[in-house]
C-alpha cells in the first residue's frame, strides 16, 4: 500500500515523500531500512524524508540507521518529531550541510530552529501561522528574547487546544471557523469530536489565539 501511494505521489508531482517506520512489530533496523527503501524505490525520481516520531511509532531513528538510510541517494532528510532537540543536531551533523532536518514538535519550534532545523512541519500551524512565521523571523534576526516569548504564546495556545474533551484537531477546525469562517467539519473516528461543553469554550480559545497573533503583528 505504501509503495502504491508513493508511486501515486510521484505521478502528481509532489516534492518529497515521508514515511514513519513500520509499527506494532519491533523490527530490527535492517528490516526498517528495507521498508523505507522499498517505499523510496517505488518513486525513483522523488526525494524521501524519514519521519522520526518514536513516542507514537514506538521505533526511534538511531544514528546507525540514519547512516544506513543515507546510502539511498533519494534520502534528503528527516522530519524529526522526537522530543529531545539534540536529535536535530545529531542528524544534521551526520547528514551534513545538504541534509534537511525539519522540527516536528510545535512546542519546541524555536529550540529546534536553534539546534539546526531548516524549518518546521506542524499540526497547529494552520490555526496560528502568523506566530510561527514571526518566531522564525525573530530567530533569523537573532532576537531570541522575542522568539522565546512568541514560543510561550504558541505553547499556551496549544495547551488550550488540548484542554477540551474532543481531539485537538477538532478544536483547531472550530477555531478556524470562529476566526475566519472556514468550515472543515469535524474529525474522523477514532478521534473524538467536540462535546457541547467544548463548543461553549471555542470562542474563548479563539479569542486567546487572536490576541496572541495581534500581539506580535
Amino acid at each position: 500500500d505504501s509503495e502504491e501511494l508513493a508511486r501515486h505521489a510521484e505521478s502528481v508531482g509532489v516534492d518529497a515523500i515521508a514515511a514513519i517506520p513500520p509499527i506494532y512489530f519491533r523490527l530490527p533496523e535492517a528490516s526498517i531500512a528495507d521498508y523505507w527503501n522499498d517505499i523510496s524505490a517505488a518513486a525513483l525520481n522523488t526525494d524521501f524524508f524519514i519521519y522520526n516520531i518514536p513516542q507514537l511509532a514506538g521505533v526511534a531513528l538511531t544514528p546507525a540507521l540514519f547512516r544506513k538510510m543515507l546510502e539511498n541517494p533519494r534520502v534528503v532528510g528527516v522530519k524529526n518529531s522526537s522530543m529531545p532537540v539534540q536529535d536535530i543536531e545529531i542528524f544534521k551533523s551526520i547528514g551534513g550541510e545538504d541534509t534537511i532536518i525539519y522540527n516536528g514538535p510545535d512546542e519546541q519550534f524555536v529550540a529546534g530552529r536553534l539546534m539546526g532545523a531548516a524549518g518546521g512541519i506542524g499540526g497547529t500551524y494552520a490555526a496560528m501561522p502568523e506566530l510561527f512565521l514571526r518566531a522564525d523571523r525573530a530567530v533569523k534576526e537573532g532576537d531570541f528574547d522575542t522568539a522565546q516569548k512568541i514560543q510561550f504564546d504558541i505553547n499556551h495556545n496549544i495547551c488550550a487546544f488540548v484542554s477540551c474533551e474532543g481531539n485537538m484537531y477538532a478544536v483547531i477546525k472550530a477555531v478556524l471557523e470562529e476566526l475566519h469562517g472556514l468550515e472543515f467539519g469535524g474529525v474522523r473516528k477514532p478521534l473524538g469530536n467536540l462535546t457541547e461543553a467544548d463548543k461553549a469554550r471555542i470562542p474563548e480559545v479563539a479569542a486567546q489565539v487572536k490576541a496572541s497573533i495581534e500581539r506580535w503583528s
